[in-house]
């Protein structure tokens, strides 16, 4: 069943996840993660940046897309890192071998998945909001990503992460 809620309730929703993510911390029964990529902060146009807008077209269908980002399993399969991933809204994962953790905040079944999203090395307390719109596209889906909130200067680290560690794997494993 989708939740919804209006912005505020969200935002209010998100920030009582986000304590809660904070005192719930437990280790990967899995491998070591990896070293995390050394973040260069952005300069020129894209320094004071604190979002990132992608669209990109994948080779399956919304729900099997869906499936695959909350799925630890199928993720770490096309990672190639482990994965912890509770599908429900208001479940935690941690992705990438620990580099990527965070809370499910709204699951729209092959539509929608809206996460409290953040790199381990950040600050703790300090989240971003990852929003994935999935739409049907012929044969292919139209998956739109939103990460906003970040802070300044990780624009141009995060733009290229979510190419090389996401998009491009991706599409490897959906063949």
């Amino acid at each position: 069943m989708p939740i919804t809620l209006t912005r505020r309730s969200a935002i209010f929703h998100v920030a009582g996840m986000i304590s809660a993510l904070a005192a719930s911390k437990h280790a990967s029964a899995q491998q070591e993660p990896p070293e995390p990529t050394k973040e260069k902060p952005a300069t020129g146009p894209n320094r004071r940046r604190t979002s990132i807008h992608q669209e990109i077209k994948l080779p399956a269908t919304p729900k099997h897309i869906f499936d695959v980002l909350l799925d630890a399993k199928q993720f770490a399969t096309f990672t190639g890192l482990p994965a912890e991933i509770d599908p429900e809204a208001g479940g935690t994962f941690k992705t990438f071998g620990g580099l990527i953790e965070g809370r499910n905040v709204e699951l729209v079944p092959g539509r929608r998945i809206v996460q409290a999203w953040r790199p381990a090395s950040w600050d703790p307390g300090i989240y971003s909001v990852v929003h994935f719109e999935l739409k049907a596209s012929g044969a292919a889906t139209l998956l739109t990503l939103d990460h906003t909130g970040f802070p300044e200067g990780l624009y141009d680290h995060l733009a290229f992460g979510w190419n090389t560690r996401y998009w491009e794997p991706l599409k490897k494993y959906l063949g």
